[in-house]
């Protein structure tokens, strides 16, 4: 294993971003209720995020950046990566979630690789629209091939950690795949589930991952150096 890719929000953060931004821009319980309905694979994942963006149109930034400021890690966030570090691995966040809060969470946790979607402005407030690749239901798996790529690994060497329906194809393209505090749609698909709300119980399941192969990376016998 050479990488591993984290979901943002309620994975790497102990909240959901839009949802934050949805509170502060009076629009809480609708964006809320949206956003259950999509991580639970109740709602078309794309319609969703586009429907909860609109909401937001008006919102200043000056405003958002604030709540940003205050998104609380999930607790043990900073010592998973610490410790993924240590042995060696490659570190990247793919979140369908947003620029303004994935660039803040990556300078604080030391994250090397982020993608994520960003959010419209116009005269310094959101327009209501969505900017970016990872608007589907499939496009983490996507943004994993590229990463990959650029990196010089196979998917297959990639562990992935997250939380929700959106992370079902990126677990899928994996080579090993964790569901953490996750919802159940999610963890059927998983190679490990970590029910505890804390993301040190994953260190010793990467731990002893990271020194062995998995059944899909043994069978196509690779060994491909990283360029990250």
């Amino acid at each position: 294993m050479k990488m591993v890719v984290f979901d943002m929000d309620s994975t790497l953060i102990d909240a959901e971003t839009i949802d934050e931004l949805a509170a502060i821009a009076g629009v809480g319980d609708q964006v809320a209720e949206i956003t259950r309905q999509a991580m639970n694979g109740e709602l078309d994942y794309g319609e969703a995020l586009r429907r909860r963006v609109s909401l937001l149109k008006g919102l200043s930034i000056e405003r958002a950046n604030a709540v940003v400021d205050r998104l609380p890690l999930m607790p043990g966030a900073k010592e998973l990566v610490d410790a993924v570090r240590e042995m060696g691995l490659t570190t990247a966040m793919v979140t369908c979630g947003f620029m303004i809060s994935a660039r803040h969470i990556r300078d604080m946790l030391g994250i090397d690789h982020i993608i994520a979607n960003d959010l419209a402005t116009n005269d310094g407030v959101f327009t209501g629209e969505v900017v970016g690749d990872l608007t589907e239901a499939d496009s983490k798996a996507h943004a994993l091939e590229q990463l990959s790529q650029k990196c010089g690994i196979a998917p297959q060497e990639c562990i992935a950690i997250g939380d929700g329906a959106n992370d079902i194809h990126l677990f899928r393209e994996s080579g090993y795949s964790i569901a953490f505090s996750a919802k159940p749609v999610l963890k059927q698909y998983a190679d490990a589930v970590v029910d505890q709300k804390d993301l040190r119980a994953i260190i010793p399941i990467i731990r002893d991952v990271s020194q062995m192969n998995t059944g899909r990376t043994l069978s196509q016998n690779r060994r491909i150096s990283s360029k990250c």
